[in-house]
């Protein structure tokens, strides 16, 4: 290490230039956590008072790697800049270069500054162009070379994305988003309205002290790594001190790591090249997909255990076996060049026998043999990274199969349901069984519907375990992947792993179902509560438009969050105030109300979300469409909504009786659709709770 001393941004950016070298992961600072408290420190910091920042470890590039930068190399040889990597405050410095970034742009924005150019703007003591060139891009005398004082090595989505969304270099083309890009997109978005905001109580003044407070009293405390120093090492342990890095991160860093240790005789430079490239290319397919959809971006954890468990033997330990596996015991500096002890006799007597008689004895001994042998081959190393980017692909595609155009709609269909419902442990399996060399869409659809099938009864009725043949099912991923095990054999072991559950005695166990739904009454809520009563809905819908078509309801109700239940509405209300619901049920406990209202007959999905203010109307008046004084519609009724409402809308009224027939329809299609069977109506009603009901027509009888 060398110069160990704190330093100000200004003298930071003094003569030196920073790039964020491959082995590194993307920006990851939220706005919730990491640019809050950024903020805040700036905002909230006496003027004159210093504030540590953090540690910026930075190494210095290789002129042999320099002399290949093409946009840098005139700083470099001509100004003297010197060329570092950021081996860790990358974070950090990242976070100042995009607000210095954002108030560049909202000084430009001002109407007074309209029409000067940025030499004639003031931040402080500096012109706003010297600001740019400081910080942010200086630019040759031609302007045509532009040389960025921060950003990312080339080859990567990152630094495009930094360059032109948020640093405003115009005509980017396409640029690949991933989840660090939104990153980088969120953290822009935070100081524009921030510093926005700011504005509007301390005016101009204000800006330009927090440009000054950033810049010149936030202190680092600067190590400079010498070439000798491991600096992955450094890396990994360093990176740990702020937010965490993901094991998919340290599993880049540690591949590109690997490939500097193998001698000249396992690859030379050229090839060395090449895997280091192979490396980063999978991970900027990995970070894409993972980072596809904005709203909802994956874990990179979660995938990269996933594929795991595709590519290696699957073990049933729990918690972090898989990256113990894979940073411990598989990519591992040992496994470069192993060196292996064989163990032999010591002595080996051996008597020569000959046609001469000799008393004589020979005798030979001999050593232990040490073996050298390479167990992780750069072969193996790309081999590795291959199959990452190729999973990642379907990764994606289970999770958002309507983004996809290589799916078939029907696998699209059974795997939105599977989204739906809720998937378990089972998306390794779904992605094995795309990537799988005997996979045919038949196959793959036989497979999803008993995954369904499975996850619907053992999961969302029976209240089995969360890992219920987990450790069964991940067995099987790999040979599915490797094409060792027929999907539909697959197919055939889940759904026997259930059937005692669906038909012992050839009649469905409905016990623990009613068990799980008494606990909701209980707390209040009844089948209202029951986490999948809007996958049953939704599919009864559905079936509905299968049979008579002229489908009228979104499928975007059934998948929003497990909170919003505000479309699914009790149509006997839970608070019946209105005299219609009153002299409808008056013959009935109060106990006896609330379990009718929370009943599964008596709960409707709505094609569009309903004012609570009407939710106590009266059945007709539910039925009907509301206009208001000047006819226009305010509130669509049953009669003209989804199949489901319609079906509704034809009771004449709405009681008890129609709550149990509903019930009982509803519990009918569930044993269609799922392929299971009550043993009797009697069993059917005493699961709903409202026996009391069929008690009550049978004594009027």
């Amino acid at each position: 290490m060398a110069n160990n001393q704190l330093e100000s941004l200004n003298d930071i950016f003094t003569q030196r230039l920073f790039r964020i070298p491959d082995y590194q992961r993307g920006y990851a600072w939220e706005a919730k956590k990491q640019l809050k408290d950024f903020w805040e420190d700036i905002v909230n910091l006496p003027w004159g008072r210093s504030h540590y920042t953090g540690l910026l470890s930075i190494k210095r590039v290789p002129k042999s790697v320099w002399r290949t930068w093409v946009n840098e190399e005139w700083l470099i040889t001509g100004k003297k800049y010197v060329p570092f990597y950021v081996v860790d405050g990358q974070q950090r410095l990242s976070t100042f270069v995009i607000f210095i970034q954002s108030i560049v742009n909202f000084i430009k924005q001002l109407p007074e500054n309209a029409n000067r150019d940025e030499n004639e703007i003031d931040v402080g003591e500096y012109s706003l162009k010297e600001v740019v060139e400081k910080y942010l891009v200086e630019m040759k005398r031609n302007d045509i070379i532009k040389t960025y004082k921060f950003g990312y090595e080339d080859d990567n989505p990152s630094f495009l994305f930094l360059k032109h969304r948020i640093l405003g270099e115009p005509n980017a083309g396409k640029i690949d988003e991933t989840f660090y890009t939104l990153n980088l997109e969120n953290a822009k978005n935070f100081f524009d309205e921030n510093i926005s905001n700011y504005y509007g109580t301390n005016k101009i003044a204000g800006i330009i002290r927090l440009f000054e407070k950033a810049t010149q009293s936030m202190m680092f405390n600067i190590y400079e790594i010498d070439d000798d120093f491991d600096v992955f090492a450094a890396f990994e342990t360093m990176n740990n001190r702020g937010k965490k890095l993901s094991n998919l991160e340290l599993m880049k860093s540690r591949l590109i790591y690997l490939t500097t240790l193998f001698t000249d005789e396992q690859m030379d430079a050229d090839e060395r090249i090449v895997v280091r490239n192979k490396i980063n290319d999978a991970w900027k397919e990995v970070y894409y997909q993972l980072g596809r959809n904005k709203k909802y971006p994956l874990s990179d954890d979660e995938f990269l255990r996933a594929h795991w468990i595709l590519k290696y033997q699957f073990s049933n330990k729990r918690g972090d076996d898989y990256i113990n596996f894979l940073l411990n015991k598989e990519f591992v500096t040992k496994n470069i060049f192993n060196t292996v002890t064989t163990k032999m006799t010591s002595v080996i007597e051996t008597e020569v026998k000959t046609d001469i008689d000799t008393d004589d004895e020979e005798t030979e001994q001999v050593n232990d043999i040490e073996i050298k042998s390479s167990t992780l081959t750069p072969r193996y190393i790309v081999d590795y990274v291959d199959s990452l980017k190729e999973v990642s692909k379907y990764w994606y595609i289970t999770n958002f199969p309507q983004d996809s155009t290589e799916i078939t709609e029907a696998e699209k269909k059974w795997l939105d349901r599977l989204n739906r419902l809720g998937m378990a442990y089972f998306r390794p399996l779904l992605v094995a069984a795309f990537l799988s060399p005997k996979s045919s869409e038949s196959d793959r659809l036989n497979l999803f519907k008993e995954i369904e099938r499975f996850i619907f009864i053992a999961f969302r009725m029976s209240g089995a375990y969360s890992t219920y043949n987990q450790n069964q099912v991940n067995r099987m991923v790999r040979k599915v992947y490797r094409g060792k095990l027929n999907i539909n054999d697959v197919s055939k072991n889940i759904r026997n792993r259930i059937e005692n559950w669906v038909h012992p005695a050839d009649k469905f166990d409905y016990h623990p179902f009613k068990d799980k739904i008494q606990r909701h009454f209980n707390d209040g809520g009844g089948f209202y509560y029951w986490g999948a009563l809007r996958y049953l809905l939704f599919e009864y819908e559905d079936d509905m438009v299968a049979k008579n078509g002229n489908a009228q309801k979104a499928l975007d109700f059934f998948i929003k969050g497990k909170k919003d239940k505000v479309s699914v509405e009790h149509i006997y209300p839970q608070t019946p105030k209105n005299d219609y619901w009153k002299k409808k049920f008056e013959g009935y406990s109060e106990k006896q109300k609330l379990l009718l209202s929370s009943s599964l007959g008596n709960l409707l999905p709505l094609s569009m979300s309903v004012n609570a203010s009407l939710q106590n109307d009266s059945f007709p008046d539910k039925k009907a469409n509301k206009y208001d004084a000047n006819g226009k519609l305010i509130r669509r009724g049953y009669t003209d909504g989804s199949h489901s409402e319609t079906e509704v809308s034809k009771y004449v009224d709405w009681d008890a009786n129609a709550i149990l027939a509903r019930g009982l329809k509803l519990l009918r299609f569930m044993e269609q659709r799922w392929d299971l069977q009550f043993e009797n109506e009697e069993a059917m009603i005493d699961m709903i709770f409202i026996g009391f009901v069929r008690d009550k027509q049978q004594s009027n009888n």
